[in-house]
């Protein structure tokens, strides 16, 4: 009977140790205090395959910590939110977190409005935000010093700044055109990235020869691309989201316009590339990273990735992958500080010592006081291409040069 006793003692203890790595168990069973970490992002919708993907990609990572044993000997644990692409739910949702939940800092956010209208509770809270996926230029430049003693709002993705010059390199640069139309939508993303490309074509001395808007779920964009044609455009530069990007191109096809596509990341969505079908293909957009195992640790990541999630191809892999990132240099700013509260992490992570190697490039102090962008050089982006319905690289030089970042 003593015997009995004691091996259920044991077992009792073997289950809770695997409780604990996975971040599951509770203070209310008189376990570890977990770490609280806020996960946000469209997870339904238009935006959910890049919400969903970054999630995801912010899951593993959360897992393989755990499986190691955590951080500061406590679990990591992820408070996840669907914030809808919505503006006024992703302020409901940073405040739903940060006051009632109580995380010690914040991953995710997709949409740039849903940015602008959240991060300003991170930055009252004194929380920190890694921002895996959103790209406005503005994101990270809305609390700098000296207007702010500090700012608490980080980014892992490529600002739309870098990708602007990017798309207009390439059509004017490798494609030697001058005649552009730009398309965009008329959310926040669209409206600063479009200003974004504007400058970028001041800086060739281009003026766009056509500026169309469209809204979230139009379908039928012939005006829009009527005007354009008539303008004399070569291209068309977009700032989008995948469904009504998918509209754009088909369009293109019902009135008989065969033009080059060039636009944000968001080309890479899957409800762009399998809505537009083959009208997709040739279609060129700046990439954090693309699935292709071109290094072990990236063949390693998108593995498990499609191990652990059932799919063949990620939906968004750079929003994965960048996902992933932020998750591992949030845990090594923990591990700087030692503790988690909001000013520790922050001045963590601005004075991060820890070599981080993550899935899009290997982070060496990527933030400092005044810049708070990991992703700060064109350097870093490659130009992807849809052939066959997945993003390959568009360029055999990128390839290489990609691999070397890892």
């Amino acid at each position: 009977m003593f015997q009995c006793v004691r091996r259920l003692a044991s077992v009792a203890r073997f289950a809770a140790f695997a409780l604990l790595a996975q971040g599951l168990l509770t203070t209310e069973v008189g376990a570890i205090e977990p770490i609280r970490i806020g996960v946000s992002g469209p997870f339904t919708g238009g935006s959910s395959p890049m919400g969903l993907s970054m999630r995801n990609g912010i899951r593993l990572a959360a897992q393989e910590i755990n499986a190691a044993g955590g951080i500061l000997g406590r679990p990591l644990r992820l408070i996840e939110r669907d914030d809808e692409a919505r503006p006024e739910r992703g302020a409901q949702v940073a405040q739903d977190l940060i006051g009632h939940e109580k995380i010690v800092a914040g991953l995710g956010i997709v949409n740039t409005g849903v940015a602008l209208a959240s991060q300003l509770l991170y930055q009252q809270a004194h929380v920190p935000m890694i921002t895996s996926a959103a790209t406005g230029s503005i994101i990270t430049r809305q609390f700098l010093p000296p207007q702010y003693a500090d700012n608490y709002i980080f980014r892992v993705s490529a600002p739309d700044s870098l990708q602007a010059a990017m798309i207009v390199e390439e059509a004017v640069v490798r494609r030697h055109l001058r005649k552009l139309a730009i398309l965009h939508d008329s959310t926040n993303y669209g409206q600063l990235g479009r200003e974004d490309l504007e400058r970028a074509l001041e800086r060739h001395g281009i003026k766009p020869a056509a500026v169309e808007r469209f809204n979230i779920r139009d379908v039928d964009m012939t005006l829009q691309l009527a005007r354009a044609r008539a303008s004399g455009a070569e291209a068309i530069l977009t700032y989008g989201l995948g469904p009504e990007l998918a509209h754009l191109a088909n369009g293109m096809v019902r009135i008989g316009w065969k033009v080059p596509l060039v636009g944000s990341w968001a080309l890479n969505m899957p409800n762009f590339i399998d809505n537009a079908g083959p009208n997709a293909e040739g279609t060129r957009m700046p990439q954090t990273f693309i699935q292709e195992g071109n290094t072990p640790a990236r063949q390693a990541f998108i593995d498990k990735y499609r191990k652990s999630f059932g799919v063949e191809r990620i939906p968004v892999a750079p929003a994965a992958a960048q996902g992933y990132d932020s998750m591992l240099l949030l845990a090594a700013a923990i591990r700087q500080a030692k503790r988690t509260d909001g000013a520790a992490l922050r001045n963590a992570l601005e004075t991060l010592q820890e070599r981080v190697e993550g899935i899009v490039m290997v982070y060496d102090q990527p933030f400092s006081r005044t810049d708070h962008e990991a992703i700060d050089s064109t350097r870093i982006l490659v130009i992807g291409e849809v052939r066959n319905r997945h993003v390959v690289f568009a360029y055999d030089e990128d390839r290489k040069r990609d691999g070397q970042h890892k």
